[in-house]
C-alpha cells in the first residue's frame, strides 16, 4: 500500500494538460463608436454602474426587485448554473481515487467429483467429498478502491477545466438573464406610464371635442354653421372614443406584460400616475473603447467561457493517443469464518496496476480530436458574432440617443405651436371672425402633437434603459460612485 500511496500522490504532482494555448481572438469590431454628439464627464464605466444608481425612481427600483425574486426566467437561470456547478463537481471528482469499504461473504459448493479432484491436486480432500461434495465459505473486509486512473497526460484535468468553463459560462448566462430582465421592467413601466399619460390626454381632447360637437349642433340648429362643420365637429368625437377604448387596451396589455415579468401581481402602493417627463434616468453614460466594453458584458463572457471550455476540451482528446493507467487496491482483513476477520494474521491486500496503450481504434481519437478543433473553430465564429451583435446594439443605442433628444426638442417646439394655434384659431371663432372649421383642425392638430411627444418621450426612455443594457451595466445594487 506504500507503493500505491506513492504512486497516487506522484501522479496528482506530476500530471500536465495538452491543452492548447488560449489566447482571446482579437475583437472584429471599430475602435470608436458613432457617439460624437456627447461628450461625458462621469468616471463610473457602464459595467461597474448599479442598477439602482442609473434607475433612482423607487417605484422602478421597486418594481424590478420584485422581478429579480419572482421572475420565472431567472429562476430558471439560477437552476441552471446550479446544474453546470454541480455537473462541475461531479468531474472534479474524477481528479480523486474513489474509496469505499467493501464486506464481502462468499459462499461455494463443489460436487463430490470435483472436490475430489481439487483435494487431490492439493493433497487435502476434504471429508464427506467423495458422498455428498465441499461447501467452502469465506469472509472478507477491507477499504479500496477499484480502476482509479492516474491523469499523466491530463485528460480529467482537461475534461475537469471544460466542465468549470461551462460553470463559469452559464453563471455569466444568468447575469445576461438578469440584465436583460431589468431591462424590459424599466421598458414595460416606462410603457404603463406612458398609457396611463396618453389617456389623460385623449380624456381631455374627448371631454373639449365634446364641447365642441355641443357647441356646433347648437349653431347648426341656429343656422349659423354648415352641416359640413357639424359632421366634421362628430368625426373628431367618435375618432377620440375610438381612440381611448384603444389606448385602454393597449394600457391593461401593458399592465399584464409587467405582472409576467415581476412574476406576480403589482403592488398596491405602486404609482403609475408620474408624467414621463419627470422620469429621472442616468443619462451620463461613458461608452469607453468598444473592445474593452463589451469584452465585459455578461453574454460575451459566456460565449468566451464556451470557447475556452472548447480549447480544454482538444487537450482531452489529445490524451486520448497516449497510454492511460489505471489503479485498483485494498487493504483489509479475509478468513474462512466470520470471526477469524480480525483475528492476528488475517491481513489482506490487493494493488493492480493496469496499463492501455491504444494500437488500433479505427480513427476514432483522430476523428474526435478533428471534431474538438471543429467546434473550437466553430466558437470562435460565435464569439467574434456575439461581439459584433454587442457593438450594434451600443452603436444602434448611441446613434438614437444622439437623434432622439433633437427629434424630442423639435416636437415639443411643434406642440407650442399647435396650442398656440388651437388657441388663436378658437379666439377667432369666439369673436366671429372665422368659421368653426379651424379650429376643428387646430384641435386634431394639437393632439396628434401630444401624442407624438408622449411617444418620443416613452422612446428616448427606453431608448437608455437599452443602452445600459447594452453596455453591460452592473448588477451591483450600490448607489454610491
Amino acid at each position: 500500500m506504500k507503493a500505491a500511496t506513492i504512486i497516487l500522490s506522484a501522479a496528482m504532482l506530476t500530471s500536465c494538460t495538452l491543452e492548447p494555448h488560449y489566447k482571446r481572438p482579437a475583437a472584429p469590431v471599430p475602435s470608436t463608436w458613432n457617439d460624437t454628439s456627447h461628450s461625458s464627464t462621469n468616471t463610473i464605466a457602464a459595467p461597474d454602474m448599479g442598477w439602482r444608481q442609473f434607475f433612482p425612481d423607487p417605484g422602478m427600483q421597486r418594481l424590478i426587485e420584485l422581478a429579480l425574486a419572482n421572475n420565472r426566467d431567472m429562476r430558471v437561470a439560477a437552476l441552471n448554473v446550479q446544474a453546470t456547478q454541480a455537473q462541475y463537481r461531479v468531474q472534479r471528482a474524477e481528479l480523486f481515487p474513489t474509496v469505499a469499504a467493501t464486506g464481502l461473504e462468499q459462499i461455494e459448493k463443489s460436487p463430490a467429483g470435483v472436490a475430489a479432484t481439487q483435494g487431490a491436486s492439493s493433497g487435502n480432500v476434504a471429508s464427506g467429498a467423495s458422498t455428498g461434495g465441499q461447501t467452502t465459505r469465506f469472509f472478507q473486509a477491507g477499504v479500496g478502491f477499484t480502476s482509479y486512473e492516474i491523469d499523466f497526460f491530463g485528460k480529467i484535468r482537461s475534461l475537469n477545466h471544460e466542465a468549470l468553463e461551462k460553470y463559469l459560462s452559464s453563471e455569466q448566462t444568468r447575469r445576461s438573464t438578469q440584465l436583460s430582465l431589468i431591462a424590459q421592467v424599466v421598458s414595460a413601466y416606462l410603457a404603463v406610464l406612458a398609457d396611463e399619460t396618453i389617456l389623460k390626454v385623449t380624456r381631455e381632447t374627448l371631454q373639449s371635442q365634446t364641447v365642441s360637437y355641443d357647441l356646433t349642433k347648437r349653431s347648426l340648429d341656429a343656422g349659423t354653421t354648415t352641416a359640413l362643420a357639424f359632421r366634421q365637429a362628430a368625426t373628431t368625437v367618435d375618432t377620440a372614443k375610438a381612440n381611448l377604448a384603444a389606448y385602454a387596451r393597449q394600457a391593461a396589455q401593458d399592465r399584464n406584460a409587467l405582472v409576467l415579468l415581476i412574476g406576480g401581481s403589482l403592488p398596491d402602493d405602486i404609482s403609475f400616475d408620474a408624467d414621463l417627463a419627470t422620469v429621472n434616468l442616468s443619462a451620463d453614460l461613458p461608452a469607453g473603447v468598444p473592445s474593452e466594453v463589451l469584452a465585459n458584458r455578461p453574454d460575451v463572457l459566456a460565449t468566451e467561457h464556451t470557447l475556452i471550455a472548447a480549447n480544454a476540451d482538444i487537450g482531452a482528446a489529445r490524451a486520448a493517443f497516449f497510454p492511460s493507467i489505471t489503479l485498483t487496491g485494498s487493504y483489509g482483513t479475509a478468513s474462512t469464518q466470520l470471526s477469524g476477520l480480525f483475528k492476528s494474521g488475517s491481513s489482506a491486500w490487493t494493488f493492480s496496476p493496469q496499463i492501455s496503450l491504444p494500437i488500433f481504434t479505427g480513427g476514432a481519437n483522430k476523428a474526435n480530436l478533428d471534431l474538438s478543433k471543429i467546434e473550437k473553430d466553430i466558437n470562435i465564429a460565435q464569439y467574434e458574432k456575439t461581439l459584433q451583435t454587442a457593438f450594434r446594439e451600443v452603436d444602434d443605442a448611441l446613434a438614437a440617443r444622439q437623434t432622439l433628444d433633437d427629434q424630442l426638442a423639435a416636437q415639443r417646439a411643434l406642440l407650442e405651436d399647435t396650442s398656440q394655434s388651437y388657441q388663436l384659431a378658437d379666439l377667432r371663432f369666439k369673436s366671429g371672425v372665422d368659421s368653426f372649421l379651424p379650429v376643428l383642425d387646430a384641435q386634431r392638430a394639437l393632439y396628434a402633437a401630444q401624442q407624438s411627444v408622449i411617444s418620443l418621450e416613452l422612446i428616448r426612455l427606453q431608448n437608455m434603459a437599452t443602452l445600459y443594457k447594452a453596455l453591460g451595466g452592473g448588477m451591483q445594487e450600490a448607489t454610491r460612485p
